[in-house]
């Protein structure tokens, strides 16, 4: 947002009670709700929540990028089968799973000290119609 120059002022956030498709369709109510202006964009905790909220789009007409772009998290299968594919930020789900196990193994090891590690991984950003310039709507 910085880049685009915008301040955290321009930023709106919904809270949810589950991470879930449902979830998602009462947060894009609550946003449609709170009237104009829409979003540019808007970024989800996971997919299943943006799934809910493309649903709540497209039913009030909103066209998916044109109007509003969509990005949800974790890149699950349903993404890119959705009825407009959403774009979503993948982790590196092998490397996580392989480093949490080392991380496990190391701390079950009772024969030497123990040093907690922080461990960051890039995420990859999956763009699809749901965010992509003359997408789909």
């Amino acid at each position: 947002m910085t880049a685009a120059g915008l301040g955290r002022e321009a930023m709106r956030e919904v809270a949810v009670g589950a991470m879930n498709a449902r979830s998602g369709q009462e947060a894009a109510r609550r946003l449609l709700e709170a009237g104009p202006p829409l979003p540019d964009a808007i970024f989800c905790a996971n997919d299943l929540l943006a799934l809910g909220v493309l649903r709540v789009l497209l039913q009030a007409g909103i066209k998916v990028p044109t109007d509003v772009a969509l990005i949800g998290y974790d890149d699950i299968e349903f993404s890119a089968a959705a009825a407009v594919p959403l774009s979503s930020v993948r982790q590196p789900t092998y490397q996580l799973g392989r480093i949490a196990t080392e991380l496990l193994l190391e701390e079950c090891d009772l024969s030497g000290g123990h040093a907690h590690q922080q461990v960051m991984f890039q995420p990859e950003l999956v763009v699809r119609e749901s965010s992509r310039p003359g997408g789909a709507s």
